[in-house]
């Protein structure tokens, strides 16, 4: 992280980073590895659908 000059641009992408990850963190502890390659596989499908 020694490329953020200040702490303050650090800590709000941090903050960021963390909501981002926890939006498409589902559960991962409660799915078994299968489905959640599959649920994985098929969000980035669809982000790369809107993203195009």
């Amino acid at each position: 992280m020694l490329h953020f000059r200040q702490m303050k641009t650090l800590q709000k992408f941090a903050s960021v980073h963390a909501d981002i990850h926890n939006h498409f963190s589902l559960e991962r502890h409660l799915i078994s590895r299968q489905a959640y390659k599959e649920r994985r596989s098929a969000a980035l499908a669809e982000w790369q659908v809107l993203v195009s």
